[in-house]
């Protein structure tokens, strides 16, 4: 290999390392955090390829005006003005509603239509750039640029491609900064009037304003309440959904509520269990298979995408599939194609996917078993279920509903709960969370002789080990630890940030997150 090749090489080693720690920062941000983040990348990206200019522009509410809302000049040049991308460029303000790229080497090499293009680059001194289009499930909310004002330059195919990479996690980032902003300012406002009642004397008990009514989705507390809201946000989009928690927690059941809520619930919701099927029938489950495709397969078989088409396809435990599997199930999201197994012939597929799993994604990146481009295109809208044990406020709700149901079903009637019994299913630690509460009840309502309901319930049972608790659980405990060695003192030499390795404001910030205080006395 030639020095020069050698060097070529390492530099792409270096990007493609500098990406990947870019991609793994923005994932795992705090919100407040993500546009100091984003800066700070298209400074990195710029300097790393000699670039002058990078921008990111998001488009106004009334989708005209592109506003620069992050944005990096190299020393010298002049920042990227807001434009009325209609008036300004309304030969790529077309193209880039199709979520099309734009590369160009030179203004000159632009065609006869993008006059208007070409007098804008021309008059900002723009010789080449890459525009690339910022958006998450159908939903554009801008443009990343970027940009020479020196000299041309010709833009090679791997590096638009990683260009486009950078536009996803952009995407994904300001869409979960915006929906984070949009739920934060729902209860902002609800505390407002909670706070103006008060003062009236009305004593209410707070809750978030949900607009439906969510049938067997039982829960009062503050962390289904904020479940419920973030389902009835994305509903009537069609943007992929990652559902997270532990076993039984409830997520095929938000999945059907999402369906239901969304403008396809004329159409059965198409369920798939990653891990329920063997790895070698997995792709002609999905993807159907035609007559002969292979030993045994005597017919011609739709598969699931193909069924969920204008539908809901909900894909369970989403982390066993095979990596294989998922480089296909990636192309399917991409391109919403697919050829069945056995066959040649492209078949579309207009499927609203939502994803589920109780593994950690992101440790399944880094240990090789789960691809990181499909990590990225599946996570754009992620709910985190919490554990049972993290709102035992609602069991008491949960047991009566499942009470009335087994009652229902065995012709019984039980109208009796003691304090006792109900205190014990409260203390319980519901290692298998409301799935084994379910199993629970209906045993109880079997045993029962009588209308009082009659538990048996191990007391014996150990919780769970921490490494089953969510990532906000551990936070929380380890940063209430180092506060109390320190007595609360967050900043300052040996104040609780530096322990903890951690800005001030940032560790502020994630305290005021996890609803960290101190306590009073």
């Amino acid at each position: 290999m030639t020095n020069g090749a050698s060097k070529a090489l390492e530099e792409r080693l270096q990007f493609e390392s500098m990406l990947a720690d870019l991609s793994t920062r923005l994932v795992n941000l705090a919100v407040d955090e993500i546009d100091t983040e984003i800066e700070r990348d298209l400074k990195q990206i710029a300097e790393f390829l000699e670039m002058d200019r990078c921008n990111v522009a998001e488009y106004n509410s009334e989708r005209t005006l592109l506003k620069v809302t992050h944005a990096y000049a190299a020393p010298g040049v002049t920042e990227m003005p807001d434009i009325v991308v209609n008036k300004v460029m309304p030969w790529y303000s077309s193209r880039l509603q199709r979520g099309e790229s734009l590369v160009i080497s030179s203004p000159d090499r632009l065609p006869n239509d993008a006059s208007e293009e070409r007098d804008f680059w021309q008059q900002q001194g723009i010789k080449s750039g890459v525009l690339i289009p910022l958006a998450v499930g159908g939903i554009f909310l801008g443009v990343v640029g970027f940009v020479c004002m020196q000299k041309e330059r010709e833009w090679d195919d791997s590096l638009v491609q990683r260009f486009q990479l950078i536009g996803q996690v952009f995407a994904n980032a300001l869409m979960r900064k915006r929906s984070e902003e949009k739920l934060h300012n729902a209860f902002s406002e609800i505390n407002q009037l909670k706070d103006l009642l008060e003062s009236e004397n009305t004593f209410l008990k707070e809750e978030v304003n949900l607009t439906h009514v969510h049938g067997e989705f039982i829960g009062q507390s503050p962390p289904i309440k904020k479940v419920l809201a973030q389902a009835e946000q994305v509903a009537d989009t069609d943007t992929t959904v990652l559902l997270l928690g532990e076993t039984g927690t409830g997520k095929e059941m938000l999945a059907q509520t999402i369906h239901n809520l969304s403008l396809r619930k004329g159409r059965t919701m198409i369920t798939v269990n990653c891990a329920a099927l063997p790895s070698n029938l997995i792709e002609s489950e999905l993807f159907g298979h035609e007559k002969g495709a292979y030993t045994g397969a005597q017919s011609k078989r739709i598969g699931r995408f193909e069924l969920a088409n204008t539908s809901t396809l909900f894909l369970d435990e989403i982390g066993e599939l095979k990596l294989g599997m998922q480089a296909k199930l990636l192309r399917v999201l991409q391109q919403k194609q697919f050829e069945r197994l056995g066959g040649h012939e492209p078949i579309t597929s207009d499927a609203r996917v939502i994803f589920a799993t109780n593994r950690n994604l992101l440790q399944a990146v880094e240990t090789g078993e789960f691809r990181l481009d499909l990590y990225y295109r599946i996570n754009v809208f992620p709910i985190t279920i919490p554990p049972l044990r993290e709102h035992r406020e609602d069991i008491p709700s949960l047991v009566w509903y499942f009470v009335k149901s087994y009652c229902e079903l065995m012709g019984k009637r039980i109208d009796t709960i003691t304090k006792g019994t109900m205190k014990t299913l409260r203390n319980h630690h519901w290692p298998g969370n409301i799935r084994e509460l379910k199993n629970v009840i209906e045993r109880a309502v079997i045993i029962s002789p009588g209308n009082k309901l009659n538990v048996d319930i191990s007391p014996t049972a150990k919780p769970i080990n921490d490494v089953y608790r969510t990532l906000d659980a551990v936070q929380k405990s380890h940063i209430q630890k180092v506060l109390k060695v320190t007595n609360w003192r967050v900043r300052g030499e040996n104040g609780a940030a530096e322990i903890l390795n951690l800005k001030p404001s940032t560790l502020e910030s994630k305290m005021a997150k996890l609803r960290i205080k101190r306590p009073s006395g």
